[in-house]
């Protein structure tokens, strides 16, 4: 029985459907998910998201941004700590995507943020993935 990464569901559901040009996807809640979501609304990723309640765990409604021209927002995303394979780097070791241009998203002992964030509070953590 294979093991399922709940945040690498999550980002393969938006890459997919930001490259179909979807407007809208859902995603299934965590904590974790809500985090990451707000981060990438924060930096002009995605347009918006909101949770939506069922008798469950609920639903991240999740609204993809697109520019003028229909180009999507969120050029690419990938997955870099896995449960398989953990990343963590240090104050010092955090990457820059796209030569800034991009995000790492690090989870640290202060929470989840960017490696600006991280960068400019002197820590570090794990590594969840690159978006650009």
């Amino acid at each position: 029985m294979a093991l399922t990464d709940p945040i690498a569901n999550m980002l393969t559901v938006i890459r997919n459907a930001s490259s179909t040009k979807k407007e809208v996807v859902e995603v299934r809640n965590s904590r974790f998910s809500e985090e990451l979501l707000r981060i990438f609304k924060k930096e002009g990723f995605i347009e918006n998201y909101k949770l939506v309640k069922d008798n469950k765990q609920g639903i991240l409604r999740v609204y993809l941004r697109y520019g003028k021209d229909g180009t999507p927002a969120l050029l690419g995303l990938k997955r870099v700590s896995k449960p398989s394979l953990r990343i963590y780097k240090g104050k010092g070791e955090l990457p820059k995507v796209y030569g800034g241009l991009g995000s790492a998203i690090v989870s640290t002992s202060k929470g989840v943020m960017t490696d600006k964030e991280a960068r400019a509070q002197k820590i570090g953590g794990e590594v969840i993935c690159y978006i650009w």
